[in-house]
């Protein structure tokens, strides 16, 4: 609610994916010749219209970094053309994304930065990568990542605060089956997924089958970053709150990002999901949107317009 809207001049572009589907993706002003670009990839049933992209966006364009917003497939405001979606583990969209912005802009640096599920795909992308993310992206950050899946669905569905949040996504993403209904029948169970009171029941019934997962556990475990990080070889800021709603302290993986050098933690005692707020609610500070911009203007090599802010 304390996070300003204010677009920072984001135009959108439909791009065509190799499957014969399309991304929908917004593109900040460019701030001069050889600026470097940051993918910028928002949460579960979020968009490149959610406060917490348009801030990020804002902060990065004050650092000299030209912002991409990705919409995932299905969350632009128009329905995908194929019947899958997206989920906490595609990676191949991201790396289509960033592989189009170095054809584009040769000799730009590149960086990304996801939220949430975004930045859950984000860190599978670079661990996956065969050199651990160099050649990929320059540099990276993610906030408020659920690495252990299986374990934030649980903490979802066994806290009242979780709870919410899970009935929220539900109906969200309950629409969604039911404006494909007639494309996704054949491919997943329409019924049980429309019947689903939590995430994990969604996801047997419908992302896994659609994606190609035995169910949801094996989705989980196959896409969950935790298994990811040790191969991580780019600079990697991730921003964590032990009082994630998502999931619980004793799932954040301490041990293997603090043993990987190339990663950067910062791990608070308190800043919910997505939040990291501080001020007053007349002059509030999201410092962690300023402290993933700062990385990625740093770590890209960026020069700074401290004017742009207050312009925006």
């Amino acid at each position: 609610m304390l996070r300003s809207g204010v677009d920072p001049g984001m135009h959108r572009e439909r791009w065509d994916t190799p499957d014969g589907d399309f991304l929908d993706v917004d593109l900040g002003p460019d701030p001069g010749p050889g600026a470097p670009l940051a993918m910028v990839v928002h949460g579960l049933e979020g968009s490149s219209r959610r406060r917490y992209v348009l801030g990020t966006c804002r902060e990065l364009q004050a650092r000299g970094v030209r912002p991409v917003a990705l919409n995932l497939r299905s969350c632009s405001g128009t329905p995908n053309l194929l019947p899958r979606m997206y989920h906490s583990g595609e990676t191949t969209d991201l790396a289509f994304v960033i592989g189009r912005l170095r054809t584009d802009h040769p000799g730009r640096a590149v960086g990304a930065i996801g939220f949430s599920l975004g930045g859950n795909a984000l860190l599978k992308l670079l661990g996956s990568h065969p050199g651990g993310g160099v050649g990929l992206v320059d540099a990276a950050v993610a906030m408020s990542v659920p690495f252990d899946l299986a374990a934030g669905a649980h903490q979802l569905e066994r806290t009242r605060l979780g709870h919410l949040y899970a009935t929220y996504f539900l109906r969200s993403l309950r629409r969604k089956v039911r404006a494909k209904e007639a494309m996704l029948r054949g491919h997943i169970d329409v019924e049980a997924a429309m019947r689903a009171r939590t995430l994990r029941a969604f996801d047997d019934a419908a992302t896994a089958p659609l994606h190609g997962f035995r169910d949801a556990a094996h989705y989980y475990d196959v896409s969950s970053s935790m298994h990811y990080l040790a191969a991580i070889r780019v600079p990697t800021l991730v921003i964590h709150s032990l009082d994630d709603p998502f999931l619980p302290r004793e799932a954040v993986p301490r041990a293997a990002l603090d043993s990987n050098e190339a990663i950067v933690a910062l791990l608070s005692a308190r800043g919910g999901h997505v939040g990291f707020l501080e001020g007053t609610p007349w002059t509030p500070r999201l410092w962690g949107d300023e402290e993933g911009a700062r990385f990625l203007g740093t770590a890209l090599g960026a020069r700074e317009d401290p004017d742009f802010l207050d312009g925006a």
